[in-house]
């Protein structure tokens, strides 16, 4: 009979652990339970309340936020695996008080209505231009299909956006 050798990572939870996350550049230290998102640790304990809390299924994309730049849903994300990565939400876009060029095109082009979609589709809408998938309004609109609007700013926002890929290639 063989003897199982205990696993080398090291067992947390299932009560609170301490959870190190570098958020915007801050690092911070919570106590959360292993199965808390990353969206609720970012909305209940730090009072970043920017990404928000549509479907909590993963398919609205309200919650987008990047890590290690690229886009995650936060609402399916554990903050626990979040360790030792970069997490950047809507506040850490702006500079200061000075606008991230993404959000100022959404307030030029009224991308928004309601405006509760508006933060995880600017982090969307900056990771595509980083990624190079805004060739078309076609090809815009596919890789921004995980980000509804149920006021459907849609042409609003997709001219935000070439506005700022026209920026970036100088067009």
């Amino acid at each position: 009979m063989s003897v199982t050798q205990p696993s080398t990572l090291e067992t947390r939870g299932p009560g609170s652990v301490k959870v190190a996350l570098d958020i915007n550049g801050v690092s911070r230290v919570l106590n959360l339970e292993p199965r808390v998102s990353l969206l609720d640790a970012l909305r209940e304990q730090m009072a970043l309340t920017g990404s928000k809390k549509g479907c909590d299924q993963g398919t609205c994309g309200a919650c987008t936020v990047w890590v290690d730049g690229r886009r995650v849903l936060s609402c399916l994300t554990l903050a626990i695996s979040c360790e030792g990565r970069e997490v950047t939400t809507i506040e850490g876009l702006a500079e200061g008080d000075e606008l991230h060029p993404m959000q100022r095109a959404f307030l030029e082009h009224d991308a928004f209505q309601c405006g509760y979609c508006t933060p995880g589709q600017i982090m969307s809408a900056v990771a595509l231009l980083n990624e190079g998938h805004a060739g078309t309004d076609g090809e815009i609109a596919e890789w921004m299909s995980g980000n509804i609007c149920r006021c459907a700013a849609y042409p609003h926002i997709r001219s935000a956006i070439r506005e700022m890929r026209d920026r970036k290639t100088g067009q």
